[in-house]
């Protein structure tokens, strides 16, 4: 490869076999056309050599225009050099579609020194071993696309080839010798003094360093060829034919991308006695050499920074990691004695900034006679991660349901409970020695009401009765009870957007996220401190990714809860979500509150996150989707209508059917007091039953949901073909909507959750009626 003499850029010289040719057919053409004269041929022979010439002369144009345009590519291709790549330190060639070398940088002149050709295929076969297939399959490509490229294997390392598609029909090739990592196949795994090959999908050896040709003694092609056995035991002790005869050694897999991995062969000698520590430090997976007393006898660098440990004498394996569910000194005494199974085991590491699980792997070693034990750490945080995400959503369900099915019947033990003592207060007066016991009762069954609340909230079960909310009414509504919350050592704070939007959420609920976060961020300084509360319309213009969650882009109103108090450890922080997970001491929480506020917001269609930095704070920020039609134009505010009163008395047949005795007494005298006739009916078969009478008339159908048997709306359904204008009241102790396929939707019907109270059953038929 030589340069223009009028360039700095070395350059290819111009292609003399072209002017040869051109020079050739020339001469042929003129001979041909002096011939016939010269030697007196027949005219009709002239003629048709004067053709023949003056086709070879047409040819030679040809041959001239095709070398002018060669020579335009040549000059654009220095051109490009000259500008572009000519100090590029990647060796760069300009080819043109035949693979001929226009031009070069100096780069590739000092790489390719000692194979110059010119074709890109020739000089590059002192790299690959059939170069021609290889550039044909990328160019190939590059013409469709515009570009291509391929990453290469090769003896001296890993070799990227790039080619771009060029104006006039020209390609620019790069030639990059890939930068290894530490531990990496290729130049930089050559530098490695621990045996390494990489291997394929088929177990096809694509490659083999420099130590692992010297204890093999040869190039092997395929791992069936090396073990002895398959598959490979990764951690475990392998036994591999070299020209030496057969050789155990303890294999490490690092798996690559495109289905490759790397087998590191650590040599144990035939007697077991020792095993390599050649380049102990430099393996690319953390190693720890322990004594089966557990004492850390050394570790390399990967194992070091996995654990967050610099060494010492006084290391012990116990220390660095947790929750093996047996004492760590059992497992390694019986795995020095031979007596364990070579099973990974899954361990936490003692870190205090993250939460960090390894998958430990022991083998036996012997070094002077004595055990030694060699651990295989490999990260398995994103695994365990996976899991605990898996057992989270398990226990949420199995909690969910649980607390249906206790908030069913003690659902209805509350109404019968509550709706007795309303008949009782019906029939005492203030001034009554019984009014205030009564009163007691009346508390703690709504208080108890309160709690299958909380149940079901954090199981996302409970019934919303969502309505259009401002939050700044809210928390203005709820400033005064918080502020008693929070005491006289802690000052609350609330700043709010001045363009707030509406949410669409239960108020109640919502009142009860809000006392739950301020009171967890009072505990939280014991000694005083600051709780801001703040509130802001944002805009995502594309989708908010954290903590696993996605909120979507668009409007939404955000609440954020701040504090100074004591923060929360790092490896906490996933935890605190969890049903029945608190970090304060026993009797001052009971691990509700944050499940609880968890579920409601994800019942509403919001998010919740966690930030905390430990001794300076945490913040809560909440996420509620912007109410629909408030996004399009905000509604005008109309006048509050004045609820009336409840009638004393009632008129109209009510059929009453509920399996539970003691709340069908209460219900039905309830409304018999209220002027209502009453049929009772204990399951949906009675109450078909009673309908069969032709002359009975019936006003409202007032059925629990779940009952043995036909359920209520199933047996609804029936009874409406033949009375289709009867109205239905829903009762149960379940959630609204939770009753999967036998959700009642039931035309004119309403639902009334338990425990109801006897204002609230009465008022809810009377709204039927009328």
């Amino acid at each position: 490869m030589t340069g223009r003499p009028t360039s700095s850029v070395p350059s290819l010289r111009v292609n003399t076999p072209e002017n040869k040719r051109l020079l050739i057919v020339l001469l042929l053409a003129g001979a041909m056309l002096v011939a016939p004269w010269a030697l007196d041929w027949p005219d009709r022979v002239a003629r048709g050599m004067l053709a023949v010439s003056l086709t070879l002369v047409a040819v030679a144009l040809l041959m001239v225009l095709q070398s002018r345009v060669r020579l335009n590519a040549r000059a654009m291709a220095t051109d490009l050099l000259t500008g572009f790549i000519e100090k590029d330190a990647t060796p760069t060639f300009v080819t043109d579609v035949d693979g001929s070398i226009h031009a070069c940088n100096e780069a590739a002149v000092k790489r390719f020194s000692e194979g110059k050709q010119e074709t890109l295929a020739g000089t590059l076969r002192s790299v690959l071993a059939n170069p021609t297939a290889v550039l044909f399959r990328l160019q190939s490509q590059a013409a469709k696309s515009g570009a291509a490229r391929e990453d290469i294997v090769t003896r001296r390392g890993h070799v990227r080839l790039a080619v771009h598609q060029m104006q006039g029909g020209s390609f620019l090739w790069r030639v990059e010798d890939i930068a290894e990592r530490s531990g990496g196949s290729g130049r930089g795994a050559e530098a490695v003094p621990i045996p390494m090959i990489t291997v394929g999908r088929s177990g096809a050896v694509l490659f083999m360093n420099e130590a692992a040709r010297k204890l093999i003694g040869e190039r092997v092609k395929s791992t069936e060829r090396l073990f002895t056995a398959l598959p490979v035991n990764p951690g475990q002790l392998n036994t591999i034919m070299t020209q030496s005869g057969p050789v155990d050694v303890l294999v490490t897999e690092l798996n690559r991308t495109q289905g490759r991995s790397e087998l590191y062969l650590m040599e144990v000698d035939t007697s077991g006695l020792s095993a390599s520590s050649s380049g102990f430090e430099s393996l690319p997976v953390p190693f720890l050499k322990v004594a089966p007393s557990g004492d850390i006898l050394s570790l390399n660098k990967m194992a070091q920074r996995l654990l967050a440990v610099e060494p010492r004498d006084d290391l012990k394996l116990g220390q660095l990691m947790e929750g093996l569910g047996r004492p760590m000194s059992d497992w390694l005494r019986d795995t020095a004695a031979g007596l364990a199974s070579n099973k990974s085991e899954f361990l936490r590491l003692s870190r205090r900034d993250r939460e960090v699980f390894v998958q430990v792997t022991l083998t036996r070693t012997f070094e002077e006679g004595a055990p030694v034990l060699i651990a295989v750490l490999n990260d398995a945080t994103e695994l365990k991660t996976l899991e605990a995400q898996f057992v989270q959503s398990q226990k949420m369900q199995a909690i969910g349901q649980l607390a249906g099915g206790v908030a069913h019947d003690f659902n209805n033990l509350l109404t019968a409970i509550s709706g007795h003592c309303d008949l009782l207060l019906l029939r005492h007066d203030q001034g009554d020695q019984d009014y205030g016991d009564l009163i007691q009762i009346h508390e703690n069954a709504n208080r108890a009401a309160s709690l299958v609340s909380q149940l079901l909230a954090f199981s996302r079960k409970q019934t919303l009765q969502p309505e259009i909310l401002d939050v700044r009414d809210t928390l203005s509504d709820l400033t005064h009870l918080l502020n008693r919350l929070v005491g006289e050592k802690v000052t609350l704070t609330l700043s709010h957007d001045p363009v707030m939007r509406s949410i669409r959420a239960d108020k109640r609920q919502l009142e009860q996220v809000l006392m739950n976060l301020v009171v967890n961020a009072r505990d939280a300084m014991p000694n005083g401190g600051e709780i801001r509360v703040e509130t802001e319309a944002v805009t995502l213009t594309a989708p908010l990714e954290r903590d696993r969650a996605k909120v979507p882009a668009g409007d939404w109103v955000t609440i954020r809860v701040s504090d100074e108090g004591v923060g929360i450890d790092p490896d906490k922080m996933q935890k605190v979500f969890e049903p029945f997970y608190t970090t304060k001491r026993t009797g001052e929480g009971t691990g509700l509150g944050l499940s609880t506020a968890y579920g409601i917001i994800k019942q509403t269609g919001g998010y919740i996150f966690i930030d905390s930095v430990k001794d300076h704070g945490t913040r809560f920020t909440l996420f509620f989707p912007v109410h629909k039609q408030d996004a399009v134009e905000h509604a005008p505010v109309e006048a509050p209508v004045e609820e009336t009163a409840a009638p004393q008395h009632g008129e109209g047949v009510v059929l009453l059917v509920e399996d539970e005795a003691p709340v069908r007494a209460f219900a039905s005298r309830a409304l018999r007091m209220r002027g209502y006739t009453v049929l009772e009916a204990e399951s949906a078969e009675d109450a078909l039953r009673t309908l069969e009478d032709p002359g009975l008339s019936v006003d409202v159908f007032v059925t629990d949901v779940v009952m043995p048997g036909m359920d209520g709306p199933s047996w609804v359904r029936e009874a409406l073909k033949e009375r289709p204008d009867t109205r239905v009241v829903f009762v149960s102790g379940y959630a609204e909507g939770a009753f999967g396929e036998t959700d009642p939707d039931v035309p004119n019907s309403v639902f009334l959750p338990k425990p109801f109270s006897l204002s609230q059953l009465t008022e809810t038929v009377h709204a039927q009626l009328h």
